[in-house]
């Protein structure tokens, strides 16, 4: 794996950080790398902590990734924006650290934020600088931002004018819970911004648009969301706004609202007026069903790719402390909107270069058991399958209607051990959480499953539902299951592919 790259870091006292940090990464690398639970295909730093991907963008002929990071051990703290770059967003290039803390400006954390070019041509990472101390009264937050002092991004400074917005300034609320986690988007020709804020009884998405191009200077518009907190969601964490495409020829496309708030990442699809800055919510959802209290896919960033398709980021999370490493990028997904308004999620066609061998069963049958399927056997794999409770018409067969289907992946092979993927013609549950999924025409189940190691990426009925979900299994679980229960179940296909690493 590309630790770290041999380019040059410019003589500087940020860079000194910089040198520190990464040299600590590095004397954890040799331990994760020897962890077998460690994902291969999909992105994660040298070693250490990551957390939400930030300032995704393609630029100069390159995609690059930032991320929340912690040069410093496998667990959450002493915030650094980490850097990657990419050409196809599969294959990855580790870079030296972007961004870390300002320390001799008082700065104790870089937090989440986004990146843009900005009308000069100048390349912008935006961020919530986080200070030492404590105010009484308001959050110590700033939204700062940094720029490249060289071509390959390697060496960044703080912008002159920051802070680029401040609360004492904004034109806002006085928000004195919490204010963070800048995205900036464009409608109509005009440049604007979204951040998450809090009072006492209050959640925001606070709405900004820039005063010129350079931005750098931003005046407050209002809330493009606001709601009462409840004990569940606690604050709209990492707000993303943006139009997606529709899924199908002639459809409409909608813009959708993310938000992470302390629970499943969630969706509000609708319209949004730049004239009145009036967002009208029509649909409303889990974008990642998952477990509440510590979801999988968390923290989700956009970016716009070189074939104009809206690229979906997010942090895969929930993995074992002391590895060390901790944390990983779920799969790039395309992100489209269907008929109903609500979104679609498929994996990015591109990961398909990383197939290696396939196999491939054609229409077969389970019957009130399960069946090893013959010739597979990993712990990294692509599977894509077709499953029916009962055989189309087509087929003449005459079957009882199985009750409940599904695969098991990492599986024993003796049906005694196994993550287990479970339909019953109404709800998909995976690895133990569930999701309504209403049967198709003909009670037809399609599955599209990531696995790598310990992490499991499935999206169902062409990315109707998407789940990830962390997973354990034993070292020798490598078989995959057909099960069906009470019934027979008809498999129109399945295709398995072992996946190459990415490194």
């Amino acid at each position: 794996m590309n630790t770290i790259t041999d380019l040059p870091l410019a003589n500087s006292h940020a860079s000194s950080h910089v040198a520190k940090a990464m040299q600590s990464v590095q004397a954890a690398v040799a331990h994760a790398e020897a962890d077998p639970q460690r994902p291969v295909y999909h992105f994660l730093p040298p070693a250490n902590w990551m957390n939400d991907p930030n300032g995704p963008i393609y630029y100069d002929g390159w995609y690059h990734l930032f991320y929340q990071h912690n040069p410093y051990g496998d667990d959450w703290g002493y915030m650094h924006w980490g850097h990657a770059r990419s050409r196809d967003l599969v294959h990855w290039e580790h870079m030296p650290i972007a961004l870390p803390p300002a320390y001799e400006a008082g700065e104790e954390h870089v937090y989440s934020g986004c990146a843009r070019v900005n009308g000069s041509g100048e390349l912008l990472l935006v961020y919530t600088s986080v200070k030492k101390g404590t105010r009484e009264d308001r959050p110590n937050n700033e939204q700062w931002a940094a720029r490249p002092l060289d071509a390959e991004l390697v060496t960044w400074e703080r912008h002159p004018a920051n802070p680029v917005l401040a609360l004492e300034t904004h034109g806002g609320p006085a928000f004195h819970k919490d204010w963070r986690d800048p995205f900036i988007f464009s409608a109509d020709g005009r440049n604007f911004l979204v951040l998450a804020g809090d009072t006492d009884e209050m959640l925001e998405v606070a709405l900004y648009e820039a005063v010129d191009d350079s931005l750098t200077r931003w005046h407050y518009c209002g809330p493009l969301v606001r709601e009462p907190r409840d004990a569940r969601r606690r604050f709209l964490e990492c707000p993303n706004f943006v139009q997606i495409p529709p899924s199908e020829p002639g459809g409409e496309a909608k813009w959708i609202l993310l938000t992470s708030p302390y629970s499943c990442v969630e969706y509000t699809t609708g319209r949004f007026d730049p004239s009145t800055l009036a967002f009208t919510p029509e649909q409303h959802g889990i974008l990642d069903a998952g477990q509440n209290d510590v979801p999988n896919f968390y923290a989700t960033n956009f970016l716009d790719d070189t074939d104009g398709n809206c690229v979906l980021l997010g942090w895969a999370r929930g993995f074992e402390k002391g590895r060390g490493w901790n944390g990983a990028l779920a799969l790039p997904r395309l992100l489209t909107v269907g008929p109903d308004g609500k979104p679609r999620q498929q994996p990015l066609p591109a990961l398909r270069s990383l197939r290696g061998v396939q196999i491939s069963l054609r229409p077969f049958a389970v019957e009130n058991g399960s069946m090893v399927v013959p010739g597979v056997s990993g712990d990294a794999l692509e599977i894509q399958a077709t499953l029916r409770l009962e055989p189309p018409e087509e087929s003449g067969l005459r079957m009882k209607k199985a009750a409940a289907a599904g695969l098991r992946v990492r599986s024993s092979g003796d049906g005694h051990r196994g993550v287990e993927i479970r339909w019953d013609g109404a709800r998909l549950s995976v690895a133990g959480c569930s999701v309504d999924l209403p049967a198709e025409v003909g009670s037809e189940l399609t599955l599209d499953i990531f696995l790598d190691k310990s992490l499991l990426e499935v999206f169902a009925n062409g990315g109707r539902v998407a789940m990830t979900r962390v997973v354990h299994a034993p070292a020798e679980d490598l078989a995959v299951e057909v099960f069906s229960e009470q019934g027979t179940t008809y498999v129109d296909r399945i295709d398995v592919w072992k996946m190459k690493g990415i490194w």
